[in-house]
């Protein structure tokens, strides 16, 4: 179905700049957020896939309008309002990508009868039979795609198994449901700590996706759908053959652990926290920003084995994001304050009481989780900032 989009006015001011922005904010650089979406878009349409970008950490119409230019305009998310939002502001094809629950599909109902196209996941042969009894009660048919393991151990069931053509069977041969396909996600390629670990990953990836659609269309079900997707293994994949589809989110932002595990450069990291230096305590070598751990999340994940740094909660750099303050990262974090330490000498003057800096998250996804909007900035300049609403909560 195709995809329409609602106008959306973005509230903008002469005197909304970087300087006089209240602290912490969210700051997303547009110009590296468009280079990004174009690049990975590029690429998977290179490979002549398709691109579902992955809306859970962006949450923002403004943010998807940019990730879904020049593909076919349907999105994932991680939760029903997202879902909810999204179809309000006119995205059409949805895929809810967490395992769907009997309580849930009374909400998942009421945007098919809205003409949204609703996919959800699962990989338990009991979920099949109860979704099916609710969709039935409910008046739809829903759409699945069975979720595989593919190496991650979280979730899914393994290709080969008895239990994938069990549930594909029921799928199709039940009244509430149809079998759309099958979809994995190989967040198990974080570990990864080269780019050929990575493209071994992606390729198990592939087979695991590949090979279970196989299996179901061996015993006559159709499998229109085959689904992978994580920000580095669809960075770093070299063979996309027997997949439809690319699923990944993160690469939008790129944080500081995708930056250490080859999905993107430092340079393109578009998402940061705007603080203001708040003190300094020259005794003990550190100062104390306004940024918390509700602000920059207590996301450690650079302190993983095998990686080039560990930032602490954070890297600190200037308010233009171009200069890193050399040696100081977020050593530790309270609440709403974020304690700056330094490998040398602190350097105070650089960072006088009342400046601003902008932090380079180690995770974009849980810092951007606490915050209503983005400060979006056209590059690293101080130039006008648009404020772009996102949206929380299940």
């Amino acid at each position: 179905m195709a995809t329409r989009l609602k106008s959306h006015a973005n509230r903008t001011s002469e005197t909304m700049k970087l300087n006089n922005l209240s602290t912490p904010s969210l700051i997303l650089d547009r110009i590296l957020l468009e280079a990004n979406t174009r690049r990975m878009s590029r690429r998977l349409k290179d490979h002549g896939v398709r691109f579902r970008p992955h809306m859970k950490t962006a949450k923002s119409i403004e943010v998807a309008r940019v990730a879904i230019a020049g593909n076919f305009g349907g999105v994932m998310v991680s939760t029903l309002k997202e879902a909810e939002y999204f179809a309000s502001h006119g995205i059409s094809d949805i895929t809810y990508g967490v395992t769907v629950l009997p309580d849930k599909l009374a909400r998942i109902a009421e945007l098919v009868k809205r003409g949204i196209k609703v996919s959800v996941i699962l990989d338990q042969i009991g979920l099949v039979r109860e979704v099916n009894r609710q969709a039935l009660e409910l008046g739809v048919v829903v759409d699945v795609l069975i979720e595989l393991d593919s190496g991650e151990k979280r979730a899914g069931v393994l290709s080969g198994s008895e239990e994938l053509l069990d549930i594909g069977r029921a799928l199709t041969e039940l009244p509430g449901t149809r079998l759309e396909g099958v979809l994995t996600h190989a967040g198990h390629s974080y570990h990864s700590r080269s780019i050929e670990d990575i493209r071994k990953v992606a390729e198990e990836e592939r087979v695991v996706a590949v090979s279970a659609a196989e299996q179901l269309r061996a015993i006559g079900l159709a499998v229109p759908v085959v689904s992978v997707g994580s920000t580095p293994t669809a960075t770093h994949g070299v063979n996309f053959a027997g997949v439809t589809e690319v699923r990944c989110g993160v690469y939008m932002f790129g944080d500081v652990m995708q930056s250490e595990i080859y999905s993107c450069g430092r340079e393109d990291i578009s998402l940061s926290v705007l603080a203001t230096v708040i003190g300094h305590r020259p005794q003990f070598n550190t100062a104390l920003v306004d940024a918390g751990a509700l602000a920059l999340s207590k996301d450690r994940s650079t302190a993983a084995s095998g990686l080039a740094e560990d930032i602490g909660f954070g890297m600190v750099m200037d308010i233009n994001c171009q200069e890193r303050i050399s040696g100081v990262t977020v050593g530790h974090v309270y609440q709403e304050h974020g304690l700056l330490v330094s490998q040398g000498p602190f350097p105070y003057e650089a960072l006088p009481v009342g400046s601003k800096v902008r932090i380079l998250p180690n995770h974009a996804c849980m810092t951007a989780a606490m915050y209503d909007r983005y400060h979006a900035v056209a590059g690293n300049h101080d130039g006008d900032v648009v404020e772009w609403p996102r949206i929380n909560g299940w």
